[in-house]
């Protein structure tokens, strides 16, 4: 189904260039009739440039012309459902901040180690390199192997915690589990309450009640 484009713009467009009234104009924008007779009045939208549905290809003059001849008539938006659709290009290799590009051996050396079983191609498609650095970082040929560290590639964000293991299923890896399991109210239950902490001063009773007593002496009392 058609969406009309920025109606409030074409409803302004349509009181100031038309004769269709308040309820033609409010059934084909979807606005309420108060709402566009508010427009006609210039109490809303004031300022706002208005929009031809004609000139953008919503509207046709025809149809603009013959339902301005008849009262109860309804304008009917051209269809875009037999329009060519925009051709979906498949993404190209992933976006790597200049900053983080010297990571990627690191990252490569990581899923070498701990993924065999992944591929060059899921690998480049992973962290947006060539099948030719994988090879020389595999090979240890790469011309700075003696600096290459294996670093997780989520760690350096190169990649994401899902996307690394989407690439690492698809390689036929199984991913560990952590089940949790929630206690229940009877379980609750058997746990005993904490006891109430003592407050120690480390002094003995007696040292204690002499600082006390001492404490509480003015200075010309006798001892």
């Amino acid at each position: 189904m058609s969406t009309l484009l920025m109606p409030r713009a074409t409803a302004v467009w349509l009181v100031a260039n038309t004769s269709l009234s308040f309820e033609q104009i409010a059934e084909f924008c979807g606005l309420h009739v108060l709402e566009v007779q508010a427009i006609a009045d210039e109490e809303v939208a004031v300022g706002m440039h208005g929009l031809d549905p004609v000139a953008n290809g919503q509207l046709t003059q025809e149809e603009l012309a013959r339902v301005q001849k008849d009262p109860k008539a309804r304008l009917k938006m051209i269809s875009t459902d037999n329009l060519p659709q925009p051709i979906s290009r498949n993404k190209g290799p992933r976006y790597t901040p200049i900053a983080k590009r010297g990571d990627k051996p690191d990252a490569i050396s990581w899923l070498v180690k701990n993924y065999p079983d992944m591929t060059d191609g899921q690998i480049g498609k992973l962290l947006g390199t060539t099948k030719s650095t994988i090879a020389a970082v595999r090979d240890r040929t790469h011309w700075n192997h003696q600096n290459i560290r294996p670093r997780n590639p989520v760690a350096l964000g190169l990649c994401t915690q899902g996307d690394l293991d989407s690439a690492a299923t698809k390689a036929g890896v199984v991913l560990p589990t952590i089940g949790v399991r929630y206690m229940t109210a009877e379980e609750a239950a058997t746990i005993p309450a904490p006891k109430p902490m003592e407050l120690h001063t480390g002094l003995p009773g007696g040292e204690r009640g002499d600082r006390d007593r001492d404490r509480d002496r003015g200075p010309f009392d006798r001892r």
